[in-house]
């Protein structure tokens, strides 16, 4: 396992020495961040989500009951598994730790082949969700996110914008005359050139959040956080503009002799103005312009309700 795929634990303890020797233990296998406090635990389990956190229950300025606390109250840090290594062993408080949706409780002091391996366990089961989270979200022809996957990351991207006041563009890329397509050149092949879009769109999706779904038949939506419509509206002239250049023969096509695709986007900029039902429509309603344009090409509105 190279250093890029190293997964990061969280060593969070008030004590210098504890801190070091975990930090060492931990070194050879994994990548380590190390936080002094509760304050500086929450900080640093929000900006680089670590696979695991080793906390320690009693520190100066909040203990790590109510860090575990605020850490399953942040949906971005909810997930995270917590191993609590603490000097308090009466059993009531190991059981105040487990349930407040602890992994499991190590007491002080510690054995080194215990805490490895009670690390490599819950990092194993790590691994194992996201395998399994990977495939239930995933579309098995397209391997992009499906339906479900899409939902979920549009109602969170939803919430932070109107939390942050960013904007939010959401996309919706249809392939032309995909019925014609099939009808011609057989579905074995209609299959072939959703791949071939699914990846021209994944491969434009530069940024963590940005998503490019399957969103049903051979409609896609792309959700970009972040991206105001002059910018998502140049992805995704990229994404039609790259397609167009494979050149894949479309005999039947009413749009062109190629493979081409009609998108139809909005962006949202502005807390309270509508809701996202409506940007979903208003995307929507932008992708039947662009085919009742002519097709092969990009349809966008700017701004809240239309």
């Amino acid at each position: 396992m190279n250093l890029a795929e190293m997964q990061k634990v969280l060593v969070a303890d008030d004590d210098a020495i504890n801190r070091q020797v975990l930090g060492e233990l931990l070194k050879p296998e994994y990548t380590v961040l190390l936080a002094k406090n509760g304050t500086q635990t929450l900080e640093r389990a929000q900006r680089h989500v670590p696979d695991l956190i080793l906390l320690d229950v009693v520190m100066p300025d909040m203990d790590g009951y109510e860090v575990l606390r605020r850490l399953r109250e942040d949906p971005d840090t909810a997930h995270i598994a917590v191993i609590f290594i603490s000097g308090l062993d009466r059993p009531e408080d190991e059981a105040s730790g487990l349930k407040l949706g602890a992994a499991d409780y190590i007491a002080k002091p510690f054995n080194a082949v215990v805490v490895m391996a009670r690390v490599a366990l819950h990092l194993q089961l790590v691994r194992q969700r996201r395998m399994l989270e990977r495939l239930a979200n995933m579309d098995a022809l397209t391997e992009l996110a499906n339906r479900r996957r899409f939902n979920d990351a549009f109602a969170l991207e939803w919430q932070r914008a109107q939390r942050s006041g960013e904007p939010l563009s959401l996309a919706l890329l249809d392939i032309d005359c995909f019925k014609q397509y099939n009808d011609l050149y057989g579905h074995p092949a209609g299959d072939r050139v959703l791949r071939a879009v699914a990846r021209t769109a994944a491969s434009a999706m530069r940024r963590p959040a940005d998503l490019a779904a399957r969103y049903g038949g051979e409609e896609l939506a792309l959700l970009l956080p972040g991206t105001d419509a002059a910018q998502a509206r140049h992805v995704l002239e990229s994404i039609r503009h790259a397609i167009a250049l494979q050149g894949i023969p479309h005999a039947a096509s009413a749009a062109a002799p190629m493979l081409t695709v009609s998108v139809g986007g909005a962006t949202f900029h502005s807390p309270g103005s509508e809701t996202d039902t409506e940007l979903l429509e208003a995307a929507d309603s932008h992708l039947y312009q662009a085919k009742q344009a002519g097709r092969n090409r990009v349809s966008w509105r700017e701004g809240g309700a239309a």
